[in-house]
């Protein structure tokens, strides 16, 4: 018989295989087909390709022991469908490769789950349970809201305890890996088990035992980035997305995707209750709300009513070019280490200058493979691009000419900043946190582990430290460049600007009467910075809702960006050109385009980009795909197709 293979390869559609002598196969199977000169995983799936081309069919060569139910093969073909990616990649997403088949593991999470906390809800939370449990059975999206500090996750704890009882799963999704370690010690705490974490640095082994033990619903409760959301669940009934609003959850390379949006379809074709979880909920959840399509659950005071961070805003001025901390900023941070509190100095901004300029010529070091300036490095001596990784020696010669150059170190990073403090607080105790210091899960764990037993009186970190943190002993926050914080090609840069500020508020005096937040900016009167605009979520989101609207700006509008790569820019702009001709073709579409991208040369290939606006239907991708399908292009032309782009570099 012949059946509909898909496999893990950039391909959108099933092959046809022959069962041989496996006899007959159903929808979902699991096997193992030749592919060229070698050996490749597939499913049987649920339609046949239709064509027209005569082949030799092959023949199946294994069926492995597990198998997809029907809703996962639905949701890789809506998946493949929204993203316009293909379906092999996104089937490749969940099955892995073939060391999650290699042999069977036994695993189970631990089975000590108390369901018996002394942990006590106060009266906000109790009301916010009762309406998230009021959505458990079916398919509703529902938005918890608030502000840091409120107690929300013991509130969807409360909800996975509920399906816990019922022997059944639950996905939670992160943003950031770094936050696992502190969170798994949370979740310990209150079940007396730790989930089972899935993110991209997870061993073989570890995968291999956590997708058996998923699909075999002996795995329970999943930590995970955004590609937990292809697991296998054999019995999924509660999806929770943390920090739903972080821009983390949209990936960048490979299959285009956001987890929050992907998690939310998944949700409904599994017909199971989803919670946002948020601070600040993005734009397009809020507008959501608004329009009554999610439910809207708020806890507006903090667990122990502690109050919210105070504001202070400092002016600072171009004209000290030495130091970047004002005087005012260094003795509010003192006042608050004489009384054995915790401060943290922000910037987000990785290294420690972002570019070196010849002080002779103006000569910059660049990436030879981007169009970037290297960042400098001070802890490994190096120049580093943030894009393609390139790493190089500096050296104190200007490539225009031969004698020694003097070198001005311009933008700070954080290594700068832990500088400019050491030097104010000698016999202090500092550390950087950021992605470059947190390499590996011990490491991360470590510094975390300092901060909680109060061994460092000072961190210097970036926006890692602004998710999800709980240091009972932070009180006093500095936000060094509160100007440029968030900054990019996007048109969202405002938004994300306003939840940064109102996380970091939030990691602030938790567990104090007596914390403050200092805002060192360029333009005090900036009314981002109000304490109103920043504590008042909805005072911003009613704002921007306004403003978007009148801009025919997502969420009102759909935006599709499509980015064309080649090793020429000529090629690059020529293929861009082709498109748009084809895409011309669809009536009810703006083409905004083509022009050369931001970042017009990454990883040394040259980049243009299209931008499609159109309608805020789902039905345009369909549109769009046709048009790709029938595009006659060179084969050194690459595609990229961003659904929904939050950047636009």
């Amino acid at each position: 018989m012949d059946y509909p293979v898909l496999i893990t390869k950039k391909i959108n559609f099933p092959l046809t295989y022959k069962s041989g002598a496996l006899g007959k196969l159903k929808v979902g199977d699991i096997v193992t087909v030749p592919f060229g000169k070698s050996e490749e995983i597939g499913v049987i799936w649920d339609k046949k390709q239709i064509t027209n081309k005569k082949f030799k069919t092959k023949t199946i060569k294994k069926k492995l022991n597990y198998k997809l139910d029907n809703k996962l093969i639905r949701f890789i073909n809506s998946f493949s469908a929204y993203n316009l990616s293909s379906k092999g990649m996104a089937l490749k997403m969940c099955l892995g490769n073939i060391n999650n088949f290699k042999k069977d593991e036994k695993y189970y999470q631990e089975k000590n789950f108390n369901d018996k906390n002394n942990f006590k809800l106060n009266f906000e939370q109790k009301k916010a349970l009762d309406e998230l449990l009021d959505q458990n059975n079916s398919f509703k999206v529902s938005v918890l809201q608030g502000i840091t500090g409120s107690g929300k996750t013991h509130v969807y704890f409360e909800n996975v305890k509920k399906i816990l009882r019922s022997n059944n799963q639950v996905l939670i999704l992160f943003p950031e890996i770094t936050l696992t370690n502190q969170f798994e010690k949370r979740f310990k705490d209150f079940f007396g088990f730790k989930p089972s974490v899935w993110h991209s640095r997870v061993t073989v082994k570890e995968r291999r035992k956590i997708w058996q033990g998923v699909s075999k619903n002996k795995i329970k409760v999943v930590l995970g980035a955004r590609s937990a959301l292809l697991l296998p669940f054999k019995s999924l009934k509660l999806i929770i997305v943390d920090e739903e609003h972080d821009a983390s959850y949209k990936q960048e390379e490979g299959p285009i995707y956001n987890a929050r949006d992907m998690a939310i379809l998944r949700s409904s074709i599994e017909k199971i209750p989803i919670n946002l979880i948020s601070s600040i909920p993005s734009i397009e959840t809020y507008n959501n709300c608004v329009n009554n399509k999610y439910k809207l659950i708020k806890i507006k005071k903090r667990y122990q009513n502690y109050p919210l961070a105070k504001t202070k805003i400092i002016g600072i001025g171009l004209e000290n070019k030495k130091n970047y901390i004002s005087e005012e900023s260094f003795k509010i941070a003192q006042k608050f280490l004489d009384k054995n509190n915790q401060v943290l100095f922000f910037l987000n901004r990785r290294g420690h200058s972002t570019l070196l300029i010849c002080k002779k010529c103006g000569y910059r070091f660049t990436c030879p493979n981007c169009s970037v300036y290297l960042t400098y490095h001070k802890n490994q001596e190096k120049l580093i691009c943030h894009y393609c990784g390139i790493k190089k020696d500096p050296t104190n010669k200007c490539k225009h000419k031969e004698e020694q150059c003097d070198f001005y170190k311009y933008g700070p990073g954080v290594e700068k900043i832990f500088e400019e403090v050491k030097s104010r607080f000698p016999k202090k105790r500092i550390k950087i946190f950021s992605s470059d210091y947190l390499i590996n899960k011990k490491k991360g764990h470590d510094i975390i582990e300092e901060i909680e037993n109060n061994k460092i009186d000072i961190i210097i970190g970036t926006q890692l430290i602004s998710k999800g943190f709980n240091f009972k002993n932070l009180n006093c926050i500095i936000v060094v460049d509160s100007d440029f914080s968030g900054k990019g090609y996007d048109l969202r840069s405002t938004e994300k600007n306003i939840q940064l500020f109102n996380q970091l508020s939030g990691r602030a005096g938790r567990y104090s009467s007596d914390s403050i937040i200092v805002y060192q900016t360029l333009t005090p009167n900036n009314f981002l910075l109000t304490e109103s605009m920043i504590n008042n979520p909805e005072t911003f989101l009613d704002e921007e809702l306004d403003l978007r609207k009148s801009h025919n700006l997502p969420p009102f509008k759909r935006l599709i960006a499509i980015i064309i790569s080649a090793k020429s820019q000529e090629l690059s702009f020529k293929g861009a050109q082709q498109l748009k001709n084809e895409l011309k073709k669809i009536s009810d579409i703006d083409i905004l385009g083509p022009v050369e991208s931001p970042l017009a040369k990454v990883k040394n290939t040259y980049r243009s980009r299209l931008l499609i606006k159109s309608e805020s239907s789902k039905f345009i991708q369909k549109k769009i795909a046709i048009s790709l399908e029938n595009l006659k292009i060179s084969s050194k032309i690459k595609l990229t197709v961003d659904v929904d782009p939050i950047n636009f570099s």
